[in-house]
């Protein structure tokens, strides 16, 4: 007995022998003619039953569903195998031939023909020239020193200031380019900066500021504040001629060369420039400066000169100890009864006090008026103004 049929299903018919088992249809494919049409494919209905438009086509143009094979599925291209595909206006290429067995490529088969613009090698793998070179500067070889160190010495910048620039790849040795800290050289290599390095260098500024008391040099210490606190737009001297004009980036890497304690006041040097810190401050730097200094000597206040020992007066102008170094010789002399002028070329800390407690000076005033050829001239205290193009130390 049959099972009764839901809505809208049709009825199966019963396999006849000598039938063909049904195909396997794919997603996608068209339903197969039904005999009892005549070999055409029964036309599509939409939902009120009314047979679906189509356009006019020959039955010369349709071919029955059994005569057009199998359907295959398009595989992934790899980028290796798009030169199999033909080009356009060519003739397609036959599915049911055989593959052919393609040869392998070589990289010389992947490098076209005839080209000559072929990129420089990377960075990353030197020339054996560059290799030498590098081989040579990371040598510990004698008489090799550091680099930073050997540009210090030439006076092309400081040696913290080189360590920048090497990090930045803007130094080259013997034509090579070196970015690694801590390569050495020797005396007879040739280096070389960027003109990137020479432009940052040319913009940085130098300082001159009347520091008064009250104010450490460098960083604040024990609440005090650092005097580049007192570098703003409202202390810029009027009377600056250098045609500077003040920006925040003047402040960045500020550092003083040549300090001034908390209880001295005059000029103090605030400079971005290695070079001038060097010149001002370096091991070799042979720049006087030039201070006055108010005394007392014990119990007297006036007149000073006329009670002070000459032979200590020696003395301070050479053959003092500090830290049980001799120092330089200084040039010391009265400038009135009560203040003595200092032309110092070395710069310890606390110096000249410690000098005229060795003779028994009490400083009860300490103004720096001069460094090298730079005076600190009707600079009022507290304000400040750019080392002039037309000024060096």
């Amino acid at each position: 007995m049959r099972a009764s049929l839901r809505d809208g299903e049709r009825p199966t018919r019963p396999r006849r022998d000598g039938d063909a088992p049904p195909e396997k249809r794919g997603y996608g494919d068209r339903r197969p003619a039904r005999a009892e049409d005549g070999g055409r494919p029964a036309p599509r209905r939409e939902r009120d039953g009314a047979p679906e438009s189509r356009s006019p086509r020959g039955d010369a143009e349709r071919r029955p569903f059994a005569d057009r094979g199998e359907r295959r599925v398009a595989r992934p291209v790899k980028a290796g195998d798009r030169a199999d595909a033909a080009p356009r206006g060519h003739a397609p290429r036959d599915d049911n031939a055989a593959p052919a067995q393609r040869p392998r490529r070589t990289p010389a088969d992947r490098e076209p023909q005839g080209r000559t613009d072929r990129k420089p090698p990377r960075a990353d793998s030197p020339s054996p020239a560059a290799d030498h070179a590098v081989r040579a500067v990371h040598s510990d070889e004698s008489g090799s020193l550091r680099l930073s160190k050997r540009m210090s010495e030439l006076g092309l910048c400081s040696r913290r200031e080189a360590d920048e620039w090497i990090e930045k790849g803007w130094v080259y040795v013997d034509g090579e380019c070196i970015d690694t800290l801590g390569a050495k050289v020797t005396p007879d290599q040739k280096i070389e900066i960027d003109p990137a390095a020479l432009a940052a260098q040319a913009r940085q500024v130098t300082i001159l500021l009347h520091k008064p008391v009250g104010y450490v040099s460098g960083q604040a210490e024990d609440g005090y504040p650092p005097a580049v606190t007192l570098v703003t737009g409202d202390n810029h001297w009027d009377g600056d001629r250098s045609g500077l004009r003040f920006s925040a980036q003047h402040l960045r890497t500020l550092a003083p060369a040549g300090r001034l304690d908390i209880d001295s006041t005059g000029l103090l040097v605030l400079t971005q420039d290695g070079r001038v810190a060097k010149q001002l401050i370096g091991e070799q730097s042979d720049i006087d400066k030039e201070y006055l200094v108010r005394v007392a000597y014990g119990d007297i206040e006036t007149e000073i000169d006329q009670h002070f020992p000459p032979e200590s007066l020696a003395k301070l102008r050479h053959g003092l100890s500090l830290d049980d170094v001799p120092l330089k010789p200084a040039m010391v002399s009265w400038q009135n009864g009560e203040q003595l002028r200092f032309v110092l070329r070395e710069g310890k800390k606390r110096q000249i006090r410690r000098m005229c407690e060795l003779v028994g000076l009490k400083v009860v005033g300490l103004k720096r008026v001069r460094m090298g050829r730079v005076l600190l001239g009707a600079l009022p205290q507290g304000q400040w103004r750019y080392l002039g193009a037309d000024e060096a130390f």
